[in-house]
């Protein structure tokens, strides 16, 4: 499948938003909203992603490359309630 196509961003939105929820699940939380839900689950993605590449971790599959997006959604989150317990 292309990147540039509608229906890859409209997937990649999608799996984020999954992502995100399940995050907020785990958590214990009731997630941000579906708008931040998808925000979470995207940089989450990214954030798993970049953390498997420092620590030389390939993800191999499509189920990897989820499990490693919602670990990083889920330090994610975890990072953001710890600053805004800590600014309060």
């Amino acid at each position: 499948m292309e990147h540039s196509t509608v229906g890859y961003w409209m997937w990649f939105l999608f799996i984020g938003g999954v992502i995100g929820w399940l995050a907020g699940i785990i958590t214990r939380g009731r997630g941000f909203g579906i708008v931040g839900d998808i925000v979470v689950g995207i940089v989450g993605a990214m954030l798993g992603g970049w953390m498997a590449g420092v620590i030389g971790l390939y993800a191999g599959s499509s189920f990897g490359a989820f499990l490693l997006a919602l670990v990083g959604a889920v330090i994610l989150i975890g990072l953001t309630r710890f600053v805004k317990r800590v600014a309060a």
